[in-house]
């Protein structure tokens, strides 16, 4: 009954013309204190909620919302985001939306200030930021507080810079998960069991640059795995390895040769970041299959492996629904004028290749 009342109803039941009606709906000037108060009591009697949509429909703007992220190889985790980004601005092309991407270079503080600079001299009306470190973005979201520009956070959660929201993993849990998966999927054995021979070491694969991982959550991830371990499995040893950025797979190769020939026991490996697919790869052609890899991120050089079995187990963070949300939720906040929750984790999915379709096919 409530969607069915006229503004000319709401008139009449507080005395006043439907133009006052109407100013005091869009919170419009000229309108007497008295004639205020009466539509108002009037609405508030009815519990009169508004058509947000047909008013922004109406209203006839142009909004833009900016996405700042790295820049990123094909078949890339951040490809995932990309697309949910797209999607979400297609479906409210009807509002007059319009999305841009502007990227950074990972490591590069100066590519960092760059791109927040060509945002913010932009004038955006939202922005969605996967940040690097907090002092690095605090400069940035502080001045974006200053304008009133509403910013969320992808992928590290940084609750210090008091975003509008968040979308991503909470990365520390995350890695405990991936530990306990790690020691019941493939052992079978209960946790606090005593390791037996081949089981007491696990290689750590890493990919960093001057010795700093590319990200915040992979640090969390890291964090809460090496926590886990050492509070149940403290006897197992974890051999890190690492695999600089921007070398070539001939680099690799050797770098994992003299790993595997060192350590010829080890039977299990994991990797926090999006490119458990160069061990993977690694094990096929030297035709080492005895060794479990559970990595991140449903990637198509990943999922090859994970269906040819050279990966075993992968964590997927639903980056495709991410990209989406983020801009869903600044449409939301900024032109539906709605409330957004501030926090939102997404799902902390295992992928073999039994079930890996169906994850495809769960995507919005």
């Amino acid at each position: 009954m409530i969607n069915k009342i006229r503004i000319k109803d709401i008139a009449l039941e507080a005395g006043v013309s439907a133009g006052t009606v109407d100013r005091v709906l869009h919170n419009r000037p000229n309108v007497s204190k008295s004639a205020r108060e009466k539509v108002e009591n009037v609405l508030k009697e009815i519990n009169y909620q508004p058509n947000m949509y047909a008013s922004a429909l109406a209203y006839n703007k142009q909004y833009t919302f900016y996405v700042i992220m790295p820049e990123h190889d094909s078949e890339a985790y951040w490809e995932e985001v990309e697309e949910g980004v797209e999607k979400s601005c297609v479906l409210r092309r009807d509002f007059h939306i319009d999305t841009d991407i502007v990227y950074y270079k990972l490591y590069d503080q100066e590519s960092y200030a760059k791109a927040f600079e060509t945002v913010l001299a932009s004038e955006p009306n939202g922005v969605v930021i996967v940040p690097t470190d907090l002092e690095s973005t605090r400069q940035y979201t502080d001045e974006l507080h200053e304008r009133n520009i509403p910013f969320i956070l992808l992928d590290s959660y940084i609750p210090d810079l008091q975003p509008l929201s968040f979308y991503g993993q909470d990365s520390f849990r995350s890695g405990a998960f991936a530990a306990r998966m790690l020691m019941l999927l493939l052992n079978g054995r209960p946790q606090g069991y005593a390791p037996t021979t081949g089981d007491t070491e696990i290689m750590l694969m890493k990919q960093t640059k001057n010795g700093i991982v590319a990200s915040r959550q992979q640090m969390n991830r890291e964090i809460g795995f090496r926590l886990y371990m050492q509070q149940s499995y403290p006897s197992v040893n974890i051999l890190e390895v690492d695999l600089p950025l921007d070398e070539d797979r001939s680099k690799y190769d050797t770098i994992l040769e003299d790993f595997f020939t060192q350590h010829p026991n080890v039977r299990q490996c994991i990797t926090m970041c999006s490119k458990a697919h160069i061990v993977g790869d690694f094990l096929s052609r030297s035709n080492r299959r005895n060794v479990q890899i559970m990595g991140y991120d449903m990637v198509g050089k990943n999922e090859a492996c994970l269906r040819n079995g050279s990966i075993s187990f992968l964590i997927a963070q639903h980056a495709f629904v991410q990209g989406f949300h983020c801009i869903d939720s600044l449409f939301r906040a900024v032109v539906l004028k709605q409330e957004i929750a501030p926090t939102n984790f997404m799902p902390i999915e295992l992928l073999t290749k039994e079930n890996v379709d169906f994850y495809r096919k769960a995507q919005m």
